[in-house]
């Protein structure tokens, strides 16, 4: 295929994500990770389902970065999960050395790539991929908004019984507690779903998606959630790669708009070709502009005890 993404950890989220993108024939997927023999064992079983699966995509795995040159896109999903009673602030320090370690070698190798960070707490390690490779703000980029979205939309569906193709829903801001679903933007059918359910109802859905993380470690005990995280990341290589220029909320460095400077957080963008090709800017009541602050005002919060660590 004449397209290359790597994807740097090999986990849960990682190895899902190559089996997505490999599965939909988006490009040749090269898996990094430190452990001996997990990369190459899992791109070795993934390539043995490519017959059943029907798809041509080549998988490779390796435990350096030189097989990731010339990289279209690099994902990086490494870290350590979060466990129950972390808080993603409790993950910053170790992440942050991970993401940077990852990260150097990477972009030196593509340096044209596209950056999509998975790693948390995902609104700080954007900076930290953003400020070690050099990469422009076009093309570093956060999967948050698009995961936190597709909650939402699961959630509204299984509220109001109805297809989840119906479906579509904003979420903005930081990934966490602070983030900002809009409910005025999100429809069902095209009907706005303040127009279908309750003030009560909607708010106990936005609560359930600022917790979504938390309550699927919750019920995992032992790791955190992956396939809709791995979804959410696939949707947006799917976009770049075929140049959709698909608007979809994902954390972007901003200079400015929505009134927020320096700092990435959940915005819609324009993603095709060249990665960020526009942030579309919303209008905002008082009150969603309010909390949209608020949200930034955590990120900045992690961002300052991101450069203490």
């Amino acid at each position: 295929m004449d397209k290359k993404v790597s994807v740097i950890g090999a986990g849960n989220v990682g190895a899902t994500v190559a089996q997505r993108l490999a599965e939909k024939e988006l490009c040749d997927v090269v898996l990094i990770d430190i452990v001996e023999g997990v990369p190459q064992g899992k791109a070795l079983d993934l390539s043995e389902a490519a017959p059943i699966e029907k798809h041509d995509a080549h998988l490779t795995g390796s435990n350096t970065y030189e097989a990731s040159a010339g990289s279209d896109i690099i994902i990086i999903t490494a870290g350590i999960p979060r466990k129950p009673g972390m808080s993603r602030g409790d993950l910053i320090s170790a992440n942050a050395g991970i993401v940077k370690t990852v990260t150097q070698p990477a972009a030196e190798l593509s340096p044209k790539a596209i950056l999509i960070i998975v790693s948390n707490p995902l609104d700080a390690m954007c900076h930290v991929a953003y400020e070690t490779s050099g990469f422009p703000r076009n093309r570093v980029i956060g999967m948050a908004g698009v995961l936190d979205s597709a909650r939402f939309r699961a959630f509204i569906a299984m509220e109001l019984n109805v297809s989840v193709e119906n479906t579509h829903a904003f979420v903005l801001g930081g990934h966490g507690k602070t983030m900002v679903p809009l409910p005025r933007y999100s429809t069902v059918a095209g009907i706005p779903i303040i127009e279908l359910l309750s003030k009560e109802r909607i708010d106990a859905l936005i609560d359930r998606t600022r917790k979504g993380g938390a309550e699927i470690v919750g019920l995992l005990k032992t790791g955190s959630a992956f396939y809709a995280p791995a979804s959410a990341a696939v949707e947006m290589v799917e976009s770049i790669l075929k140049d959709k220029k698909k608007i979809l909320p994902c954390a972007a460095y901003l200079e400015g708009e929505y009134g927020l400077n320096d700092l990435f957080i959940g915005v819609p963008v324009k993603l095709g070709k060249n990665g960020i090709e526009e942030i579309v800017q919303i209008s905002l009541t008082d009150d969603e502009k309010e909390a949209l602050q608020k949200s930034a005002d955590a990120v900045a919060e992690l961002k300052a005890l991101l450069f203490k660590s």
